[in-house]
């Protein structure tokens, strides 16, 4: 039984945002696509200052931000910074498995920053998988 991330480390949130920062537009896109996904209305206004509150949809009804490619190019890296924080605390899943969001890893390794950001993430994932499993060990007790 693999074990489920409490939080990713605090490290990680800064090689996303310098990945985001480094990458091509239509990788940008994607990654904001990503980690927008488990992100609610009201955490939109919240996080960076409100700089997602943008990317509300015009109806009443709740189906996701909005991002476009015009979306990227106005988010710069520190507001990516401040939703992958927040991200390390809701969804550190989503964080752990960008490689796969993002469609190919070889992506990641387009730039520096990407490169660190997948080494990072394939360490995180190696200490996960090698911890006890805690609910099993609290079960014993």
């Amino acid at each position: 039984m693999t074990t489920k991330p409490e939080s990713t480390d605090s490290d990680l949130a800064p090689l996303v945002a310098e990945f985001y920062a480094e990458a091509p537009a239509p990788v940008r896109l994607s990654l904001l696509r990503a980690m927008l996904r488990p992100v609610g209305p009201l955490a939109l206004v919240a996080i960076a200052a409100g700089a997602f509150a943008r990317l509300l949809p015009d109806t009443p009804r709740w189906q996701g931000a909005r991002v476009t490619a015009d979306a990227a190019s106005w988010i710069d890296p520190e507001h990516v910074f401040e939703l992958a924080r927040y991200l390390e605390q809701k969804s550190p899943e989503l964080l752990l498995r960008l490689p796969e969001l993002l469609g190919d890893s070889r992506i990641l390794l387009g730039t520096i920053s990407g490169s660190l950001l997948l080494i990072a993430l394939r360490s995180i994932r190696q200490r996960a998988a090698k911890a006890p499993d805690d609910s099993a060990n609290r079960d014993r007790e």
